[in-house]
């Protein structure tokens, strides 16, 4: 067996058990096995590992190679030890890994918070040690290089990040330049060269969140100090971040695709990490730091009390959930973050497509759907709370049914129904919002998937009768008394409205139509008037079957997985041509004048390949083309100075027309001046609209790994050049790279070059 990685975030891991190799995209997969595995690497241009069964569970059966075949050795130190056992994802006595992890949620808080909360002359602090929060970007903040800090995710880790955006930006009294953004958005659209005044806080709950990790490294790239907030030791995230604060013990694990704890303890970890920012940074009153730790460390009872809330929260979902085929989730100030979390747990647990609106706007956006409306109000007092109750009350006038998240004891709120929760340090309120939000979206999946139940019977009772009999007419006749109960729940359910949120009327019909077929006294008949087919007891059978199958479905809520799985498609972002713009060739030919828009994003990484070869650029030349006919449009350095066919002969022909015709970046040499130069095809609609020549000095030598990546950048010279040696010499000593002037290389017959490998 091959396996094959390349780029950032992916994960691939193969389990060394016996007398088996077991391969995961997760260390999850392998545990059950064995607790020894070798983690691919696929940010180093790629790696290939190749499993022989005849060693099958040891080290010595696996083969590592890079993308250019090239053989690597397998260390001892390469094999790890997996820090998680299957008592880590054991789901022990609760019925779904969601609800168990909802329900350790308080204690993943206090884990995040152990140790990190000291008390100095009466005040609080966080206090997360160098690991955590380096030195030399404690050094940058406390000088003020780092003026601007911008925290980074996606999805739930996202969320959590805009509450220690919010948090820091309140603590530090707006002297620092602080917002929440996600890590695509940044990466591409707010990219500098220089991004040295800038703090990364990314969060993410696995480290390998693809488009996280490759925003992290382009930030870095540019200066950029980062800090990560992690739930995984031993994460690409955790490698590429200058310093880390673990969720909970770095090691907590969750198995529902639906993430939950680790959103709190991502906001327990950012709220730690906000105070301990504008510490360092010198800003904000130690006074208001103290108040919110202090608050942190009293939020853990208060989950508590929500999760002994669970029945009369799940009295509200399973009254008012499935009747409901649209919904929304509302909040304002920090019950704003609440909102967008439970709006992800509601999408995700439901199936719904769920709007997210700040409360006071709610009014403004229509409210004819008549929507179930979930109202994080927690934490909130005076005039604000009045507001939001006079919003509900808006709410419930347009037949809205509200559902409110509240304090105790506030009776300002008329709604479906309100689920009170202890009150705490109001920037903190918005955590019990979410969490009462996490276990009605549990319960409201929950409700949805038994309302499956009656045809699940009914689709069992098929498969009994058909399993008994193979006389169609005695199928039949059994079916008649075993389908009629739940034929009439089912209908009951359609008549009180309990199926109108999620199953689709169609569907519906089907169901009742077919099954009221198998209940006539002259099942097929009935079946061949209504259907007009030719009727036989197993076509309706089957037709029934197939109609309960996709009602199931329609209603089906597997609450700890995606139904479709959607989510093991995580490719993400590339973003690769960000790292090209910044290269001096690059610039240099946007310079001459050719526009990003006319770049293709295979010359600007052909481009990027050949600046280290590159000592400087001289001089250009733009030309037009039209057609057959090209012209000078624009000179500069030494160009100016040197004549060009082109002014008496406009014709295009020789390098130029190859140029044109192959749309292919070429390195040449004059055959007159003996000067090198870089022809740059621009193209719009796949048509080259002109060249842009550079002049340039090339280095004399590069060192073999710049060589090797200049070589596989430019023309396939590399592995055309490894090609032609294996042929007559049998392998490729690749450090003779070093040895050969870059001219040669890139411009000689690949036959010349080859020579220097000839024994």
């Amino acid at each position: 067996m091959l396996l094959a990685l390349r780029g950032s975030g992916q994960g691939l891991f193969v389990g060394l058990a016996e007398d088996c190799y077991v391969v995961a995209s997760e260390p999850y997969g392998v545990v059950e096995e064995t607790d020894r595995y070798l983690r691919m690497d696929g940010e180093r241009g790629g790696e290939i590992l190749v499993l022989d069964r005849s060693d099958a569970g040891e080290a010595s059966g696996v083969a590592r190679l890079d993308y250019t075949g090239r053989s690597i050795a397998l260390a001892d130190a390469d094999v790890q030890v997996a820090e998680i056992t299957t008592r880590d994802i054991d789901r022990g006595a609760a019925p779904h890994f969601l609800l168990k992890e909802i329900s350790e949620a308080p204690n993943s808080l206090r884990k995040t918070l152990r140790g990190r909360i000291v008390e100095t002359d009466g005040r609080l602090r966080a206090a997360l040690g160098e690991r955590s929060l380096p030195a030399a970007v404690v050094a940058r903040l406390a000088a003020g290089s780092i003026r601007r800090v911008r925290v980074i995710g996606q999805g739930t880790a996202a969320v959590a990040g805009q509450s220690t955006a919010a948090l820091l930006d309140e603590l530090c009294d707006g002297e620092l330049d602080v917002s929440a953004i996600t890590a695509t958005e940044l990466s591409g659209f707010h990219l500098r060269a220089d991004m040295s005044d800038m703090l990364a806080i990314a969060v993410s709950q696995s480290g390998t969140t693809t488009d996280t990790n490759r925003t992290v490294d382009l930030l870095r790239s540019r200066g950029a100090a980062v800090i990560g907030i992690v739930n995984r030791r031993g994460s690409d995230l955790v490698d590429k971040s200058d310093g880390v604060v673990f969720t909970s013990d770095g090691r907590d694990v969750e198995m529902s695709v639906a993430s939950t704890k680790a959103f709190y303890s991502q906001v327990a970890a950012g709220a730690l990490l906000a105070c301990a920012v504008a510490d360092a940074a010198g800003v904000g009153d130690p006074g208001r730091r103290h108040a919110l730790l202090s608050g942190l460390r009293s939020l853990p009872l208060a989950m508590e009390t929500v999760l002994s809330r669970r029945e009369r929260i799940a009295e509200a979902a399973h009254r008012l959930a499935p009747a409901k085929r649209y919904w929304a989730v509302v909040g304002n100030g920090p019950n704003r973050v609440a909102a967008n979390e439970v709006r992800i747990k509601l999408s995700e647990l439901c199936y719904k497509s769920i709007a997210s609106d700040i409360t006071e706007d709610k009014k403004h956006i229509d409210l004819s759907s008549e929507p179930l409306i979930f109202v994080c109000a927690a934490g909130l007092s005076g005039s604000t709370a009045d507001d939001v109750a006079k919003e509900t009350a808006i709410f419930s006038a347009h037949k809205a049914t509200a559902i409110v998240v509240a304090d105790e004891g506030e009776t300002r709120f008329s709604a479906a129904a309100t689920i009170e929760v202890p009150p705490v340090h109001p920037s903190l309120g918005f955590v019990l919002s979410a969490m009462a939000g996490h276990l009605f979206g549990y319960e409201a999946a929950r409700a949805i998937d038994h309302s499956a139940r009656p045809l699940r019977l009914a689709r069992e009772a098929i498969e009994h009768a058909v399993a008994a009999s193979d006389d169609g007419d005695a199928v039949l006749r059994r079916l008649r008394t075993d389908l009629a109960p739940h034929l009439g729940a089912f209908t009951a359910g359609v008549r009180a409205g309990e199926y109108d949120g999620h199953l689709e009327a169609s569907t519906a019909v089907r169901v009742v139509g077919l099954l009221s077929h198998m209940l006539a006294e002259r099942p097929v008949e009935e079946y061949s008037v209504a259907t007009g087919k030719v009727g036989t007891p197993g076509l309706l059978v089957d037709d029934a079957v197939a109609a309960l199958t996709r009602a199931i479905e329609e209603l089906t809520r597997p609450i700890d997985a995606i139904k479709h799985q959607a989510k093991t498609v995580t490719v993400g972002i590339s973003r690769s041509d960000e790292d090209v713009l910044d290269r001096a060739l690059v610039r240099a030919v946007l310079s001459a004048g050719a526009g990003r828009d006319v770049l293709t994003y295979r010359t600007l990484k052909v481009l990027a390949a050949l600046d280290p070869a590159v000592e400087q650029v001289t001089g250009f030349t733009r030309y037009a083309i039209e057609g057959s006919t090209v012209a000078v449009v624009d000179r500069g350095g030494l160009s100016r100075d040197l004549p060009s066919r082109v002014d008496a002969d406009p014709g295009l022909r020789g390098t130029k027309r190859h140029v044109a015709d192959n749309r292919e970046v070429l390195v040449a040499r004059g055959r007159r001046d003996g000067r090198i130069v870089i022809f740059v095809p621009e193209s719009k609609g796949g048509v080259c609209t002109g060249i842009t020549l550079l002049h340039v000095r090339l280095a004399e030598r590069l060192d073999v790994d710049a060589a090797r990546t200049c070589l596989q950048g430019y023309d396939q010279r590399y592995d055309r050049l490894v090609d032609w040696v294996s042929e007559t010499e049998g392998s490729f000593d690749e450090s003779l790279l070093a040895t050969i002037d870059v001219a040669e290389l890139l411009i000689a017959p690949i036959s010349e070059t080859a020579d220097h490998w000839v024994r």
